[in-house]
């Protein structure tokens, strides 16, 4: 009975695993686009506040200049990109990943917007989806929080030696980043391995969802339980593997 148990949360672990890895590859990447896009300075109104001569001529106290309006300033000081992103990563913390999985299965249906294919392949497209959207405004937070980290003399620096911003944020930035997120990012990826059994709310046959059906099948809680055993063993694999890397890039003690 345990080794048909085990073989048969074994399935529902590789669908664990799969969900993982994929949402990791894909959320990864996109949390350092939103952090950008959250730190982005893009201001397109910023020319009302510039004020321009009639003639080249008249001295600038010819005429006593004109106060910008309140509604100028704060027109001129919008950053719509930065706004949007933040708003997005507002909402993707502010709501339970559980209702973001729902949403994200059934309201295309209810718009009568067929994104994902019928069966087990659409329940997983969808929960990679919300997954990777979720994780990517959590990361966003902590690339934030690291290139931010990082003092702003270093970057002037890098100038002054006539570095491209390209050569600045790969040489200079992205490497002092890395070692500044990975404890916070390992704190988060461990997360993302046990957030992966609410998939089960839209039938995705994962880890627990297998352990759970034996309950209901059989009457059997034992395999819901040992369930328990794998979440630890792949937490575990993960906790040596980020431990290893802080050790490595600890050159600076």
């Amino acid at each position: 009975m345990l080794w048909n148990v085990t073989l048969t949360l074994l399935s529902g672990l590789g669908t664990t695993v799969q969900i993982f890895f994929l949402t990791l590859l894909i959320s990864l990447p996109l949390g350092l686009v939103v952090a950008f896009g959250s730190m982005s300075k893009w201001r397109p109104f910023r020319f009302l506040l510039k004020k321009k001569r009639k003639n080249k001529s008249e001295t600038p106290s010819a005429h006593a200049p004109k106060k910008p309006s309140k509604v100028a300033k704060a027109l001129a000081a919008f950053r719509p990109i930065s706004v949007l992103c933040n708003l997005i990563v507002w909402i993707v913390r502010g709501t339970p990943l559980m209702l973001q999985l729902i949403a994200f299965m059934y309201v295309p249906g209810i718009l009568k917007m067929n994104l994902w294919p019928a069966g087990d392949a659409g329940r997983m497209m969808a929960t990679v989806v919300a997954f990777s959207i979720n994780y990517a405004c959590y990361f966003s937070v902590i690339y934030r929080g690291g290139i931010q980290g990082v003092p702003v003399g270093q970057r002037e620096a890098a100038q002054v030696l006539g570095m491209t911003k390209g050569q600045i944020f790969f040489k200079v930035t992205l490497l002092q980043m890395i070692k500044r997120i990975v404890p916070p990012m390992s704190n988060e990826i461990i997360t993302l391995v046990k957030d992966t059994s609410l998939a089960r709310v839209i039938a995705v046959y994962e880890l627990t969802f297998t352990g759970y059906s034996f309950m209901k099948s059989s009457g059997l809680v034992w395999p819901l339980l040992y369930t328990g055993v794998f979440y630890l063993l792949f937490v575990g694999i993960l906790t040596i593997l980020f431990n290893f890397i802080e050790r490595k890039l600890s050159y600076f003690r």
